[in-house]
């Protein structure tokens, strides 16, 4: 067992790749956006709500996309990536927000195909749905790192989608884990009432700002990259 006294201090913890996907449905007048509750028995943030997503796995370097990332998101990911940036890494980041997000609300972000073999559990429940990953309609919205001080801290992409291109909207797949959310379909006024951590307030308000130009989901946007330093917030334009 590793001691206590052997724990890295929480100012020195080195933030971890994590990806979530924020999807919204236009199928109404006013578009809603897919928020899941934590259970209250989760140790980190319980009964908050948030977007799908968590850490990147080893895993989700090794998994092949029936369709690669569009070329203007790649270069988004990559700029301004801690450590060596590579494009392997930037598909890695988009693979983890479409597996957590069939892990925790069973919604299918892939296309039909022939599944290739993994030794990854999570991927071979994917697989088992008779469809194979696609990061062709995924756009960046934000980038967030969690300030130093934290117990858990992440580096955090999040990715838009139309909730059209999922492959099973109306029929999500149950899967065998402990993650799993609480849907709900809310409008952005509904979800900025509900029980938010602090940066996904912040990431709503953004979506809203660019669900109201044309063609929100066309040609990639810039994005905003927010860290904190020192006492001050610091926004940096990718």
């Amino acid at each position: 067992m590793q001691d206590i006294a052997d724990k890295p201090h929480p100012s020195t913890i080195r933030p971890r790749d994590a990806a979530t996907l924020i999807l919204v449905r236009r199928d109404r007048a006013v578009p809603r956006v897919l928020m899941g509750r934590r259970h209250e028995a989760h140790k980190f943030m319980p009964g908050k709500f948030v977007f799908p997503g968590g850490r990147v796995d080893a895993g989700d370097r090794r998994i092949a996309a029936q369709h690669p990332l569009p070329a203007d998101v790649t270069e988004k990911l990559t700029c301004a990536m801690k450590g060596k940036p590579s494009s392997a890494r930037a598909t890695g980041i988009a693979l983890a927000a479409v597996r957590e997000t069939f892990e925790e609300v069973g919604l299918i972000v892939g296309q039909p195909g022939r599944a290739p073999r993994t030794r990854n559990a999570a991927w071979q429940q994917f697989y088992a749905t008779g469809y194979v990953p696609d990061l062709r309609d995924l756009r960046m919205l934000a980038r967030a790192i969690t300030p130093p001080g934290r117990p858990r801290r992440f580096d955090t992409r999040f990715f838009m989608a139309d909730a059209a291109s999922l492959a099973n909207i109306d029929a999500p797949v149950v899967p065998e884990t402990d993650e799993l959310l609480t849907p709900h379909w809310d409008s952005i006024d509904e979800a900025l009432q509900l029980d938010l951590p602090w940066i996904t307030g912040q990431i709503l308000n953004r979506l809203d700002s660019v669900l109201q130009q044309p063609d929100p989901f066309g040609e990639q946007r810039p994005v905003v990259y927010q860290y904190k330093r020192g006492n001050e917030w610091k926004y940096q334009t990718l």
